[in-house]
């Protein structure tokens, strides 16, 4: 009986020793793929960033200088208006290499940048929208939280309020709920983010 033993014993130990090998290859060759477009990554020239995708901050149709007196409030606005003179990209889920390839190795800093503040901006706009949600102004909750949808972003709690508001906050009739809800789908499909799936849940 321990024949058959060590003879499986053996198999097994052949067959798990040609599957780590050919893990490692695959990692040896994702590895060296990577330097490779590092390097040429690293070799590009600046181009142009004209061309890319700013946002811009609606000043008009949202709602600012209606905060009063509160101060929590004035300070959720603020943090939205700070950022209007800024430079705004959403670059989630785009590697810096990536971003030298296509854009050039001296503009890593400033595209950052571009990147930090797309960050700010929708972290800024969900506080915002959900202090206005929490004060039961859903009107005013809904558009700052529509824009940040506008400018792609993937913070689930921003879906989550919009759903919400839309099936029992805004008096929509059924027609009006799955037409708004359809609406953030597309957007919701296209976002280059780990949290897509669950913001689909959320729509669906």
């Amino acid at each position: 009986m321990k024949f058959p033993f060590f003879a499986s014993f053996v198999v097994i130990a052949i067959f798990f020793n040609i599957s780590m090998r050919r893990v490692t290859r695959k990692e040896e060759s994702r590895e060296a793929d990577f330097w490779k477009k590092e390097h040429d990554a690293n070799n590009v020239r600046k181009k142009s960033l004209e061309n890319l995708d700013y946002v811009s901050i609606p000043l008009d149709l949202l709602p600012f200088g209606t905060a009063g007196d509160n101060a929590s409030l004035k300070e959720a606005e603020k943090n939205v208006l700070d950022l209007k003179d800024e430079k705004i990209v959403n670059l989630t889920g785009i590697t810096n290499t990536d971003l030298k390839l296509e854009y050039g190795t001296a503009n890593i800093t400033e595209l950052t940048k571009f990147d930090q503040n797309y960050t700010s901006l929708v972290c800024a706009l969900q506080d915002w929208g959900k202090q206005l949600y929490e004060l039961g102004r859903y009107e005013d909750a809904s558009k700052v939280l529509e824009f940040a949808v506008k400018t792609r972003s993937d913070i689930t709690a921003t879906y989550r309020l919009l759903v919400d508001m839309y099936k029992t906050k805004l008096g929509l009739n059924e027609e009006e709920i799955k037409r708004k809800i359809e609406g953030l789908i597309p957007i919701a499909k296209n976002l280059n983010s780990l949290s897509q799936k669950t913001i689909l849940s959320i729509l669906q």
